[in-house]
């Protein structure tokens, strides 16, 4: 589903925030992205969501035969949509809109993919269910604790029902009771087949799950046993 093929990514002319990074990640499997802050890791989901691409190798992204992205071949603006669109993304920030209530937040990528607002309606209380947020629906953000707003971008990222789910330090910002019920959301999640890639230097929730990890520092890969 997902390989980086010898990746060399450069910032500010010669830093290099990836360098001759090789790895895969098969359909359906849950993997840390691992290593200490710069190592590389949001370098490594950016370009799985199409925010940068590499300057040398190549990553490749697979969903079907019929969607497949190639990071060194043209991609037209509607193919980068469809991508997209089958991808979850879950920030250490939330990124929530401020002015828009828990169903809005949720609702808005739906919206924007051309559902009914039946199937809006539907699946927006369903993954609110999956997240524990539905008694929340209608609460603004700052009416949110910190963990009830990454339940609420966990239930974002999840409304178009993608295949892989990336998740940027998601727990960064919590404190360690909260981060345990966020990851339990996340490996109900992969438990429904869904594909979890989370980049995280906690190394305590690392050790209480025993998913694979690739590892990072400074922007090369160190642990080859995880390829």
């Amino acid at each position: 589903m997902i390989s980086f093929s010898h990746v060399t990514k450069f910032y500010k002319g010669d830093w290099k925030a990836l360098d001759d990074v090789h790895f895969r990640m098969d359909r359906g499997e849950f993997v840390f992205l691992t290593g200490p802050s710069g190592a590389g890791k949001s370098t490594v989901l950016k370009m799985l969501y199409l925010d940068e691409k590499p300057d040398r190798g190549e990553v490749l992204i697979s969903f079907s035969k019929d969607l497949t992205y190639r990071s060194n071949e043209y991609t037209p603006a509607s193919k980068t949509q469809s991508v997209r669109r089958r991808l979850g993304i879950v920030f250490q920030d939330f990124k929530l809109l401020g002015d828009r209530n828990v169903f809005e937040n949720v609702a808005l990528a739906l919206r924007i993919a051309g559902h009914s607002r039946q199937r809006i309606k539907h699946r927006v209380f369903e993954t609110l269910a999956l997240t524990g947020i539905s008694h929340k629906a209608r609460d603004l953000p700052h009416q949110l604790s910190g963990g009830e707003q990454q339940r609420v971008a966990i239930a974002r990222a999840m409304a178009n029902e993608p295949y892989i789910l990336l998740a940027d330090e998601p727990t960064g910002n919590l404190d360690l009771a909260t981060s345990r019920e966020v990851v339990e959301i996340f490996r109900n999640i992969h438990a429904t087949g869904t594909a979890v890639l989370m980049a995280t230097h906690d190394v305590q929730l690392m050790e209480s799950l025993s998913y694979r990890r690739i590892q990072l520092n400074h922007g090369a890969l160190v642990n080859r046993d995880y390829i």
